[in-house]
């Protein structure tokens, strides 16, 4: 899912990534400009959710334009090579963590796959090129071009890479167990792959929608009013929306639980429990991104640095690499989860923190050491020898 940038005219449509949300099988979109329903380039708007919103859309925004393509950062279980990165690692700008492998979107529009390739979910087709967004599903592989269609690979027993026609006019993507969704220019949800359980029955009014993620084998919507719809297996309460359903700015779907992000920075979730998947870390505040793996979620704050919770047996959610920050996506697999690090490029004036931007978090660090005298006080841990 991405945060959503809206022309009041056209009511709908492209999304900044970056910022964003991911499932077990989910992905994430290239910059790109920002156009209308129509075709045409709008003034941008953005959606009433305060202030904070705002300030989340700025970030994301100067945060693909000022940040270098970054390397990738990978934990957790790799018993089928999911965490081995390809080299170079480097001049990644998005990444997506299927069942038991993993994509990376590169800065000149190609994909790179690794891992499990059973079914050859790790076998991007020709030409590999002209991408802007990715999304790994269980055994297969979505692939958003810049025209707007979309390209599949790998396990089509359910038809999950039988893409309905016209492949054309897609914004977001998203891939389940086994089965696929794409988010329309006009809002609606096209859903292909395993119905069983109504996770391609769409809920009427299929409208409005600005952003979709695919569970195991469920489906979440999210409508551009902030509210949130969910339908397919709900054995687990997965589909059971907290209330107030309202405020949300973004969603992922996990195995069998939900995640929502509020405009506020925290995180609701709802569905299978019996691993901790649902009970948020404290303090719940200042994320900025969600992801829902197979049993254990990921959360990116403002800082940089990211929050995980749930079943740990492989090291999906302690094994965070040091130094936790400078993070600018995430990515959760069933078993593994992924990180994407840039580096700024530029040598900025006032950016303490060194993640690219002078913002309130400069300030407060600047606040913090504004009475450290080291003539006065060289023992003070703020002061460091050069």
């Amino acid at each position: 899912m991405k945060l959503q940038i809206v022309n009041r005219q056209s009511k709908f449509v492209r999304s900044l990534p970056a910022i964003c949300v991911a499932g077990p099988y989910g992905g994430i979109l290239h910059p790109r400009h920002y156009e209308s329903a129509a075709g045409g380039r709008g003034n941008l708007q953005i959606l009433p959710f305060t202030f904070l919103l705002f300030t989340l859309l700025i970030a994301t925004f100067c945060a693909q334009t000022t940040f270098a393509a970054g390397s990738i950062v990978s934990w957790g279980d790799n018993g089928e090579g999911q965490c081995n990165i390809p080299s170079p690692n480097s001049g990644f700008i998005a990444i997506a963590a299927g069942r038991f492998y993993s994509l990376g979107l590169k800065q000149d529009d190609s994909i790179v796959a690794w891992g499990n390739n059973d079914y050859g979910q790790c076998s991007i087709p020709s030409p590999n090129t002209g991408f802007i967004a990715i999304a790994a599903g269980g055994y297969h592989g979505l692939g958003q071009k810049s025209d707007d269609s979309i390209v599949t690979w790998g396990d089509n027993y359910y038809g999950q890479c039988n893409i309905p026609s016209p492949n054309a006019g897609f914004v977001a993507i998203s891939a389940g167990y086994i089965h696929s969704l794409g988010l329309k220019s006009d809002g609606s949800i096209v859903a292909w792959g395993n119905n069983d359980y109504g996770q391609c029955s769409i809920p009427s009014l299929n409208t409005d929608f600005i952003a979709i993620a695919a569970g195991g084998w469920h489906s979440l919507g999210l409508k551009q009013d902030g509210s949130v719809v969910a339908w397919g297996w709900n054995d687990d309460g997965q589909c059971d929306i907290p209330s107030p359903n309202a405020d949300f700015i973004g969603i992922a779907a996990g195995e069998y639980h939900s995640l929502g992000l509020k405009h506020d920075g925290s995180i609701v979730a709802w569905g299978y429990n019996n691993w901790g998947q649902c009970n948020i870390p404290l303090p719940n505040t200042d994320f900025i991104a969600i992801a829902a793996g197979g049993y254990h979620n990921l959360g990116l704050k403002q800082d940089g640095s990211i929050v995980a919770w749930g079943w740990d047996v492989y090291g999906q959610c302690s094994g965070i690499p040091s130094p936790n920050t400078h993070f600018s996506a995430i990515a959760a697999g069933r078993r593994h989860s992924l990180g994407l690090k840039q580096v700024c490029q530029y040598t900025l004036v006032g950016d303490i923190n060194d993640d690219c931007k002078v913002d309130f978090y400069d300030f407060a660090l600047m606040a913090a050491n504004w009475l450290i005298d080291c003539n006065i006080n060289p023992s003070d841990p703020a002061c460091t020898t050069k």
